[in-house]
């Protein structure tokens, strides 16, 4: 297991990059998203005609997305990435990172940044973050429905003397208490790592594992060639999310009911409905590469056992 670099925690007034790394976006749901960056204190930084290019799926094409996400990690005067919307797209661009970045930055976002965010960790070691985007997430709102946790934000971002607690909103699926470095992210990204070079290394952590608009035999899929490929076979936990619009047909088996199936055996705590991801609640952020003790005898609580950040 690597040993984390962390970024440089966010201070009030820093320059964030936004960036579109993966499907394009609305302009005014840009916006909104924006002016809630700035009524938490930083600075948005956002070239209007690369953040807002289209290219048939993508948001621009691949060498543009490309320059911009590389220009954005090595640009000394922003502190933070902080990802317009996921989608599709971003696994384009993990060739064009070869060369290891100067420094650590914050890196925020979910859905398909998962596959950036595992390059990271796995190529260079780099802690981040799995929580809201600008224009899918920050413009409805702290708080809101399909909006974002304002409280669990802020702690992961700007936290560098200690760690703190989370309460997973959840249900304990296998009850238990573990301590495990948080990985994972959104399943079928994570599933799209094996056989990469930056395939997860999943031994010892406490795998986070969410989606949406699965059926549940496609949950089923991917959980079990996780398994088959080794990738649960020395976990300490998992946490899963909501997995909103995977509604089974009337009398079959629910998403739940295959996690119960596949993972339950494992015999670790396991979360289940955590909101994580593709979520219709207030998203937390949840740093990926730090420390982290999992409970899930009662309420699920997640407790950082360190700071993601340093100062």
């Amino acid at each position: 297991m690597l040993e984390p670099l962390k970024p440089t925690a966010l201070r009030p007034g820093d320059q964030i990059a936004v960036l579109s790394l993966a499907s394009p976006i609305e302009e005014d749901r840009l916006e909104k998203g924006c002016e809630e960056l700035a009524a938490l204190g930083y600075t948005p930084r956002v070239d209007h005609p690369s953040v807002l290019a289209r290219d048939g799926f993508f948001a621009g094409s691949q060498r543009d997305r490309a320059t911009a996400l590389r220009q954005g990690l090595d640009d000394p005067s922003t502190r933070a990435i902080f990802s317009a919307r996921g989608g599709y797209g971003s696994t384009y661009l993990l060739d064009c990172l070869s060369n290891r970045p100067a420094r650590p930055k914050i890196v925020l976002g979910s859905s398909d940044i998962t596959s950036l965010q595992i390059f990271l960790w796995q190529t260079f070691g780099w802690v981040s973050f799995y929580g809201p985007m600008v224009a899918t997430n920050f413009d409805r709102g702290a708080g809101a429905a399909h909006g974002y946790d304002r409280a669990s934000l802020l702690r992961a971002l700007t936290e560098t003397r200690q760690g703190w607690s989370l309460d997973l909103e959840c249900e304990s699926l296998v009850p238990g208490d573990r301590e495990g470095r948080l990985l994972g992210g959104c399943l079928t990204l994570v599933e799209s790592t094996l056989g990469t070079p930056w395939e997860l290394d999943t031994a010892g952590a406490i795998l986070v594992l969410e989606d949406r608009a699965m059926k549940p035999y496609q949950v089923d899929r991917a959980l079990m060639h996780l398994k088959q490929a080794g990738k649960l076979r020395h976990l300490a936990g998992i946490i899963l999310g909501d997995f909103p619009q995977c509604e089974a047909p009337a009398g079959s088996e629910t998403v739940r009911d295959v996690a119960c199936r596949v993972l339950a055996p494992l015999a670790v705590p396991i979360a289940w409905g955590a909101p994580i991801g593709h979520t219709s609640r207030p998203m937390l952020t949840v740093p990926l590469g730090i420390q982290a003790r999992l409970t899930t005898s009662r309420a699920g609580t997640l407790r950082m056992l360190e700071p993601a950040c340093v100062a």
